[in-house]
């Protein structure tokens, strides 16, 4: 086993940014990727307009890459914001906005997973109040998404890096999975496993993977501290990852780890070049 038997795909929103959006497909292509995955890519509108959806969409077919991971809106990400749809009033509207955009621009893309992240508490604001809301607009999700043929994937984030952040524990997220699932009865609800994210919350990742393999919808991995490349810490991720193969996971892997100080082409010296291309 090892990485050589992974899915793996390349997140265009953390590596290849010291290029233009329209020019990282190509990029990752270049590099012998052929999946790859993205944050919402317009920040600051949950609705471009349809030039621009059809030039990403060109620019992806263009370089021979399969969209496989695409986030709803999620407000200013990277930056202060992780998510829209627990928060109330102009970004819970932006988020619901977006909703069939997305799922529109997942179903050009033959893209068949959409994250939605949770957002943040907000001062002044009911934590219950907020829940019910999130709930709200992730069976919006979760139907918009099943239309398309896609899964909904719920993702913990951790707390040091993200301490207004509600779901910073695997169970935390399970606990949203399970409850959009009920409310929905379409069983499209996943698990976003983050190895980087639950390491840094001082989870036992392998009792995760061994309680919740089942149930997730797609991996990311960074290696800890300073979420880079795998190798540059402490992380056994080519172990943790072969737990997940062994418990069943047979999804992708997305790399959402920064590149360092190097070019992103540079920092992928970890994983052998016929190893890069999807399966």
């Amino acid at each position: 086993m090892g990485f050589a038997d992974q899915r793996f795909d390349v997140n265009l929103s953390i590596l290849f940014t010291e290029l233009p959006l329209l020019e990282r497909p190509a990029a990752a292509a270049a590099a012998g990727f052929t999946a790859v995955e993205l944050w919402w890519p317009w920040t600051d509108t949950p609705t471009p307009g349809r030039s621009e959806l059809d030039a990403l969409k060109k620019a992806l077919d263009d370089a021979g890459t399969r969209l496989v991971g695409l986030n709803f809106y999620a407000g200013q990400l990277p930056g202060p914001d992780r998510g829209a749809l627990s928060v109330p009033g102009e970004e819970s509207d932006r988020f619901r906005a977006n909703v069939e955009v997305a799922a529109d621009f997942a179903a050009s893309t033959g893209c068949t997973a959409l994250n939605a992240l949770y957002g943040n508490r907000v001062e002044g604001a009911d934590p219950e109040a907020q829940d019910a809301l999130a709930l709200e607009n992730l069976v919006l999700a979760a139907r918009a998404a099943d239309r398309v043929g896609a899964v909904l994937l719920v993702e913990a984030l951790n707390r040091p890096e993200s301490p207004l952040y509600p779901l910073v524990s695997a169970p935390a997220a399970i606990e949203v999975v399970d409850r959009v699932n009920a409310a929905t009865g379409l069983g499209n609800a996943r698990f976003l496993l983050d190895i980087y994210h639950l390491s840094m919350n001082g989870e036992d990742v392998s009792g995760v993977i061994a309680a919740y393999a089942d149930r997730t919808g797609h991996v990311q991995i960074a290696d800890n501290p300073g979420r880079g490349a795998p190798g540059t810490g402490s992380l056994p991720l080519e172990q943790l990852l072969d737990e997940l193969r062994a418990a069943g996971y047979d999804g992708r892997v997305g790399l959402e780890y920064k590149p360092g100080d190097r070019p992103s082409a540079e920092a992928f010296d970890w994983l052998p070049a016929p190893a890069r291309a999807a399966n």
